[in-house]
């Protein structure tokens, strides 16, 4: 337990410092974007800006999320509270949605209203965007996939939409500038088609964290380890059925362990045990293994399953 409770801290905190970086430096960014925007006459550059403080607010949900996910379990939550991290994902995204509804809005205000093209210096500001939340970008998903956390990946991804959103501005602005009168818009329709964008990611990004809430099996692959695994036990003959679902950081697992039927119930009570206890050892991020014993009677076992396994 103590183990257990390690692992969900560090991956937790490891997380949370992501995140944390990422609120900072969104932080910087609406201060400089907004500020260029407005002085520069860039819409786009100001429609940048909102996306970055609405990456502040989804931060701060993701932050509060992957923290309550890292408390242990209780009375009233007997499997841990890490079905918050995936409710997390699912606002980032919902958000993403708010954020790009927003910039359309607006973009088409400003596209039937006449104003003058952007200051040029604004395009040195989205070169540093760029850049800055590419490298955020990187940094946050390499975590997120090493966590397996859907709520650090969204957030990842949030901070890639900025990026898009800031080379799309980068594109109408240089457009506005160089085709002079008549082109003022171009960065007006920079924002507009880099908001689609945005609303394409932004459901790719809520359908994996949807599916994980509805308790959706994790790729086959991770089922066929944790089997080989269980399989390589003293006394097991065979694995009859294997179920795995997610929850935050962790995953549970459910499983049907065929052992000669002659043996006694505490020999296959302990056999239970040790097939648990090497998943858990082989994979840190299993929180519990059920072990269903099943007695191997050949005269019983008539036909095999899709798995190959024997079955009644």
């Amino acid at each position: 337990m103590p183990q257990k409770a390690d692992y969900l801290k560090k991956s937790s905190r490891k997380g949370m410092k992501t995140t944390l970086l990422g609120i900072l430096v969104s932080f910087v960014l609406v201060i400089i974007k907004g500020t260029a925007g407005i002085v520069g006459n860039s819409y786009a550059l100001i429609a940048d800006a909102i996306e970055s403080l609405s990456d502040i607010f989804t931060s701060t949900i993701v932050l509060a999320g992957l923290k309550y996910a890292s408390r242990p379990k209780d009375a009233d939550h007997p499997y841990g509270h890490g079905k918050a991290e995936p409710l997390a994902g699912m606002f980032v995204a919902l958000m993403l949605v708010a954020a790009a509804i927003v910039i359309i809005v607006q973009a088409l205000h400003e596209i039937i209203t006449p104003h003058h093209a952007p200051a040029p210096y604004t395009l040195l500001v989205l070169v540093g965007v760029i850049f800055v939340k590419e490298v955020l970008f990187r940094k946050i998903i390499v975590v997120g996939e090493g966590l397996g956390s859907v709520a650090v990946k969204n957030d990842a991804w949030h901070h890639r939409s900025d990026a898009i959103t800031s080379a799309a501005a980068f594109i109408g602005i240089s457009i506005a500038l160089i085709g002079g009168d008549g082109y003022e818009q171009s960065d007006d329709y920079a924002a507009l088609f880099a908001s689609f964008i945005i609303v394409y990611n932004a459901i790719s990004l809520f359908m994996p964290a949807l599916r994980e809430i509805l308790d959706t099996a994790p790729p086959e692959e991770f089922r066929e380890k944790i089997k080989v695994c269980a399989k390589k036990v003293k006394g097991v003959r065979d694995i009859e059925k294997c179920f795995v679902r997610k929850m935050g950081f962790e995953y549970y697992i459910d499983m049907h362990v065929i052992v000669d039927g002659d043996i006694s119930v505490h020999d296959g009570h302990e056999i239970a045990h040790w097939v648990k206890d090497s998943i858990k050892e082989m994979y840190p991020s299993v929180a519990d293994v059920l072990c269903h014993i099943e007695p191997f009677a050949p005269h019983l076992y008539k036909v095999k399953n899709e798995d190959g396994n024997l079955f009644l």
